[in-house]
């Protein structure tokens, strides 16, 4: 259990801002993360790494010489958001471009992803590295469908030191890709974590049962065995792993046995006797080896096994030095510290809008208070439905976002906004807060919504439509799902679909978009009959079935709640 916190909200911002006054000496605080407080010459990769928060040491705890260059932090288990990503890259970025690395979750995705395509836009050289060595999460013929577990440690550590001596990007992206092919991870749980404040854990073991196979973020395991002996386990880690052993791999490997949180490491050595047995039987030498705490989940009871197959142009940089507060390796010369970045204070300003789309505006922020209070009654609802195969934070992170576009949505209309300006600022509120897979939907749709709409005239229908398209697009486009894949995208299409087809047939805009809500939630419903292909639900498809998708459902919440007030202003209600 989380004991020590004060508002659960806060929890992961004063984390971090008590690791950065505990650790002057290797870096500076920046909003949302932080970044190396030493010197780098000009020219050097940048490797900025991140996640949700409660994982530490990671992954603050690996900003440093000879490691990471800064570290981006979401809340607790939701990813950072995008405009966090890219503002942290900004301030990292030395002239050589930036490696952004992070476990493969579909939130980090869509938020560094889209972060990337922002920088790249600006001039800046920026390579996508999605770290995938859980082998319980995905199939070996599918890797790109796996999640991060402790691998971000040596694949980061990897391209850390390759950055840190001087490599090219494209040197650093290959060798970090390489590694990254080369290593795989298993864990497992005795218990699941609490987050700070919440009444119970995320998911519970039976007693003496262990769960194989869990995430990070809190995901329970894909199946349960009957607790077992030490040397029970190391086998069960250590044979899914060998099966994987590359082909052309040598003998050399750099192994890590993690510890989740409220595993002692009396525990884990007692563990890792029999690990290196059972590796060192099989002919393998051990480079390097770590035992500890590297990639925890709150105070997850439990501890995943990651091999790192090395070979002429991987060991070297994994045993290279490294100087950060979780990870110490070999002796790095001081470097002079470096100033404090000067982050800018943000100012909302905007062109002159026209009136007709003024007046456009004020109705948007009206149907975004609707939603915001609608979201607020359905957060209990939303977590529990969320809870059956993920974390159970889609409802809280649903009402903090949409308070925050809220927010953003009024300043930007009481600073001149059109209704264009005002739906983009409330995306980048609600994504900049929400975080997580769904704030960066969530940022995208509106901010696609906001670009189409302008701020000279009124919206008519036909442009609403054109915005619902643009939002579907790059919905699909960034995070690559699609229809029957049991997420958002499946109430989206539907909505979509519906809604342009009713105002391509004439209907108003009232008429259409009670269409777009009815189809919306009737495809909602319809993900019950489906099992996830994507997201954190997928490793346990069949705890998923026979209930609806959490994204999906609030979608179709949110599109009735803006037919209603729709139906209210036609009526002169509101």
């Amino acid at each position: 259990m989380t004991f020590i916190h004060d508002e659960p909200d806060r929890f992961a911002a004063a984390a971090l801002e008590g690791f950065c006054d505990a650790h002057p000496r290797l870096v500076h605080h920046v909003r949302g993360g932080a970044v190396r407080a030493t010197q780098t010459p000009p020219g050097k990769v940048a490797l900025v790494i991140g996640g949700g928060s409660g994982h530490y040491p990671a992954f603050a705890g690996y900003v440093g010489a000879g490691f990471a260059d800064a570290t981006v932090a979401g809340d607790v288990f939701a990813s950072p958001s995008t405009q966090s990503v890219a503002r942290i890259c900004r301030l990292a970025h030395k002239g050589g471009g930036v490696l952004l690395g992070f476990g493969n979750y579909a939130g980090d995705v869509l938020n560094f992803g889209a972060a990337a395509e922002r920088l790249r836009g600006e001039g800046i050289d920026v390579r996508i590295l999605a770290v995938t060595d859980d082998v319980a999460s995905a199939p070996a013929e599918t890797p790109e469908l796996r999640r991060g577990v402790a691998g971000d440690v040596p694949v980061f550590k990897i391209a850390g030191a390759g950055a840190e001596a001087g490599l090219s990007l494209d040197e650093v992206e290959r060798l970090s890709r390489h590694a990254n092919r080369r290593t795989v991870s298993l864990g497992i749980a005795f218990s699941g974590c609490r987050l700070p404040g919440a009444d119970g854990p995320l998911f519970t073991v039976e007693r003496n049962r262990v769960a194989v196979g869990l995430g990070i973020h809190g995901e329970p395991g894909i199946r349960e065995e009957a607790a077992m002996p030490a040397a029970k386990l190391a086998e069960l880690l250590v044979a899914p792993l060998l099966a994987e052993r590359p082909d052309g791999a040598g003998n050399r490997v750099a192994a890590i046995l993690n510890g989740l949180g409220a595993t002692k490491y009396e525990e884990l050595f007692v563990l890792w006797g029999h690990v290196a047995r059972l590796l060192r039987a099989e002919g393998l030498t051990l480079v390097e080896p770590e035992v500890g705490e590297f990639v925890t989940s709150l105070d997850m009871a439990g501890c995943s096994l990651t091999l790192t197959w090395l070979d002429d142009e991987l060991e070297p940089l994994w045993c290279a030095p490294a100087d950060t507060a979780a990870f110490k390796r070999g002796t790095i010369a001081p470097a002079a510290r470096a100033p404090a970045p000067s982050e800018e204070e943000e100012t909302v300003s905007f062109a002159p809008a026209g009136e007709p789309s003024r007046m456009a505006a004020v109705r948007a922020v009206s149907i975004l208070e609707n939603i915001a209070a609608a979201l607020a009654e359905a957060e209990d609802e939303l977590g529990l439905l969320d809870a059956v195969a993920g974390d159970g934070d889609h409802g809280h992170g649903m009402r903090r976002g949409s308070v925050a576009a809220l927010s953003a949505a009024r300043k930007a209309l009481d600073a001149g906004a059109g209704a264009g300006s005002v739906l983009s600022h409330a995306g980048d509120g609600w994504a900049d807060t929400a975080g997580g897979t769904s704030g960066a939907i969530w940022g995208l749709i509106l901010r696609a919504f906001g670009t189409k709409l302008g701020d000279r005239d009124a919206p008519d229908a036909a442009r609403i439509g054109e915005g619902a398209r643009a939002a579907l697009d790059a919905v699909t486009a960034l995070g690559g799902a699609r229809p029957g894949d049991k997420t958002l995208v499946d109430a989206l299409v539907p909505l979509v679909e519906a809604f342009c087809a009713r105002i391509q047939a004439g209907d108003d805009l009232r008429t259409a978009w009670q269409a777009g809500a009815d189809a919306a939630t009737r495809a909602a419903d319809e993900t019950a009959k489906l099992r996830p292909r994507l997201g954190r639900a997928r490793p346990l498809a069949e705890k998923s079935l026979g209930h609806p998708d959490p994204g999906a459902v609030s979608l179709a919440l949110c599109a009735r709640t803006a037919a209603e007030a729709l139906g209210a202003k036609a009526e002169g209600k509101a």
